[in-house]
């Protein structure tokens, strides 16, 4: 088959590409690759549950009751006639047997293009899975499946410290809770944290919320600023574009690297904060949004226009393929990508592939968790930065 033809069939042709003489040999890498993947049919598939947990209680942010501790991963694991393995976190649902039917005899190379991603029509729900199954079957990991274009190693923040002066039942115990739990992320290697606020939206009177909000953001600048942590605030759609104005003015000592969704995204209030934070000293604080479900066509307008910094759409929820093809839009508007990981450390590894794959990934969200389930793999956190596994595929295993 003549390189024209292999494109076309391979599909990369329908996506505009266009190649020259300087991507032969990426060209004949993806034969390669074709080639072997095609070797490979789909004979199983199994849905499961892994359980896992947060090393604390997870406590509430401005529009929902606790997280809790305990958790479970709905997962998908698919098997070759060659025995190749490989597996991702999913949302199936009621589409389990619709999802089995569409994969069964299928050759791998049927299902995704590494070089890519899945093909049109295969179901979402297995996006992660058959990335992570490609990458065991070519020995590779998914970022150099995906051009290993990025570092290794990308900035990570924490994302547990919630409202964590209120213990499960809602009942105060005091900030000194906050500070324990932002040391507890400190001793396991975070360097950076973000801090949920928008107390005043649920949990609090108004105006004692919105103090509350200032004074656990300053204690904690007070107590971490000189050993280098850096503060992230998210505020869940929580306050005003007035709240939002009367925060930053209350923590005015305190760099915010991001202030993540103040408000429902919205148009003009977005416009007036991104002016005002630049008239005001906040410049250098990345506006964010994105996250909750997104009005996706809203969010990529104010990324144009240079109103929000860094889209923060769900790895999993958008799909990991789908997000390889939204990096050339954020980095042709000079905007960055931060997926939201929330709920699960293997969102978080997830996420590391895309940053060391494609670049243009500023900070990762950090979700530790524990697991008897899971093997989380050789990911480790140095100086605050997450290093992305070198292992095929995801380069995490199942224990069930």
């Amino acid at each position: 088959m003549n390189r024209r033809n292999f494109l076309t069939h391979a599909g990369l042709l329908s996506y505009g590409a266009h190649f020259s003489a300087n991507h032969l040999h990426a060209i004949d890498q993806v034969a390669s690759d074709a080639k072997v993947l095609k070797g490979h049919r789909i004979d199983k598939v199994e849905f499961l549950s892994a359980k896992y947990h947060h090393p604390r209680f997870v406590g509430r942010n401005s529009q929902l009751k606790p997280n809790g501790q305990h958790k479970k991963d709905s997962c998908v694991r698919l098997y070759t006639d060659q025995g190749a393995v490989g597996w991702g976190r999913t949302r199936a649902g009621r589409e389990q047997n619709k999802i089995e039917k569409s994969l069964i005899g299928k050759t791998v190379d049927q299902l995704i293009i590494p070089s890519i991603g899945t093909r049109a029509g295969v179901h979402p729900a297995v996006d992660l899975a058959l990335h992570d199954l490609a990458g065991v079957i070519l020995k590779k990991p998914v970022y150099q499946m995906l051009g290993a274009k990025g570092s290794r190693a990308t900035d990570l923040y924490s994302g547990m410290i919630y409202f964590d002066e209120l213990d499960a039942e809602g009942k105060s115990v005091g900030i000194d809770k906050v500070i324990q739990n932002c040391q507890w992320d400190y001793d396991y290697g975070y360097r950076k944290v973000k801090v949920k606020i928008g107390r005043s939206s649920r949990w609090y009177p108004h105006d004692k919320g919105l103090a509350k909000d200032i004074e656990v953001v300053n204690k904690i600048h007070e107590t971490f600023g000189k050993k280098g942590l850096g503060i992230l605030v998210d505020a869940n759609d929580g306050y005003s574009l007035q709240d939002t104005i009367d925060f930053f003015e209350g923590v005015n000592d305190v760099p915010i690297y991001w202030f993540e969704e103040p408000f429902r995204e919205d148009a003009q209030t977005s416009r007036k904060l991104k002016q005002w934070m630049l008239k005001n000293g906040r410049e250098k604080t990345f506006y964010t949004d994105g996250e909750k479900d997104p009005d996706l066509e809203l969010v990529r307008e104010l990324i144009a226009d240079g109103t929000l910094d860094m889209h923060l759409v769900d790895i999993q929820g958008y799909g990991f393929t789908k997000w390889r093809r939204l990096i050339p839009f954020l980095r042709k508007h000079k905007a960055m990508a931060s997926p939201h990981t929330w709920g699960s450390m293997l969102k978080t590894h997830y996420v590391s592939h895309l940053a060391a794959g494609l670049e243009s990934t500023a900070i990762i969200e950090g979700v530790t968790c524990l697991s008897d389930d899971i093997d989380y793999g050789d990911y480790k956190i140095i100086d605050g930065k997450l290093i992305v596994s070198d292992a095929p595929g995801f380069g995490m295993k199942l224990r069930i």
